[in-house]
């Protein structure tokens, strides 16, 4: 018999064990961590249940005591009167014409300044994006008077576009897209231009597809803060065909009445758009945060 055939053979590998079960310290904190966020989640939830109990009920039968706890059956009713008092159909149409119009024009403007500033070379670059980050701390009571005089000057009060497109420049979305872009890296735009793509192409073709969870995010966050506006809004539009939803919610606010049930069927509704929004866009928006997170 030869040595080799001699040489023992290795063992073979036993199967595969099962994982040791976390001691009890850790499963009790994590059962203490998961009861808090369930807990978070019923609090965040209750003024959402109390809007859909409201917006079933007449304004009356809300200061009962007690109040309501089940719904009602005036939800037609509230939603026939809310059309006729405000036409809620088309303030809809009209905040989401103008939501759209305004999230993909900024979008695409923070995505190019966000670019210009994390991946070209350029004299004053540091002191431009100091002043992106300036300009996050003026307040928007401060700009009021200025641009209303402006938009008066023009002659675009009443109109949309003096809606929109005072506020398209938005640094949070810069900064945002900026982080995205920061880790891009730089062989593949020499790539690019070396195939004979041009800056736009590039733009457009290679480097927007890889960040589309901070645009994902920032398109979350631009709509609802367009479809939330409120005080703009309310100095431009002077139409009552024209007003968006929460200017249009404002009106039944009167003096001596104020109709609860419509602003909570109106609220209800207006919450809609913004939770199929999220529901798109969840998983963009989740990694786009977790992403700019961890970029530092």
């Amino acid at each position: 018999m030869s040595a080799t055939s001699a040489r023992p053979r290795p063992a073979r590998p036993s199967a595969v064990r099962p994982l040791p079960a976390r001691p009890l310290p850790a499963r009790l904190g994590r059962g203490a961590a998961l009861l808090v966020l369930a807990l978070g989640a019923v609090v965040s939830l209750v003024p959402f249940a109390w809007m859909l109990i409201a917006s079933t009920h007449s304004s009356s039968e809300l200061f009962h005591s007690p109040p309501p706890f089940l719904p009602g059956g005036e939800l037609l009713r509230n939603l026939a009167h809310l059309q006729q008092s405000i036409g809620f159909g088309r303030v809809l149409l009209n905040s989401l014409g103008v939501a759209v119009v305004y999230t993909a024009l900024s979008s695409l403007l923070s995505a190019m300044c966000g670019y210009g500033l994390a991946k070209y070379r350029f004299r004053g670059r540091g002191l431009l994006l100091g002043l992106v980050l300036a300009t996050m701390m003026i307040p928007l009571q401060v700009l009021l008077v200025p641009l209303f005089q402006m938009m008066a000057s023009v002659g675009w009060i009443d109109s949309y576009q003096a809606v929109i497109l005072p506020f398209l420049a938005n640094s949070f979305g810069i900064l945002l897209m900026r982080q995205g872009f920061l880790d891009f890296p730089d062989e593949l735009l020499e790539s690019a231009r070396i195939d004979g793509a041009g800056e736009l192409r590039t733009f457009y073709r290679v480097v927007l597809p890889c960040v589309r969870p901070q645009l994902g995010a920032l398109v979350i966050f631009t709509f609802m803060g367009q479809w939330n506006s409120f005080i703009w809004p309310l100095l431009m539009l002077n139409t009552e065909d024209k007003y968006t939803v929460p200017v249009a919610l404002n009106t039944l606010t009167g003096l001596t009445h104020v109709d609860y049930s419509g602003l909570m069927l109106g609220s209800l509704l207006a919450t809609l758009p913004l939770v199929l929004l999220f529901l798109v866009f969840q998983r963009q928006f989740v990694a786009g945060l977790l992403g700019g997170a961890l970029k530092g």
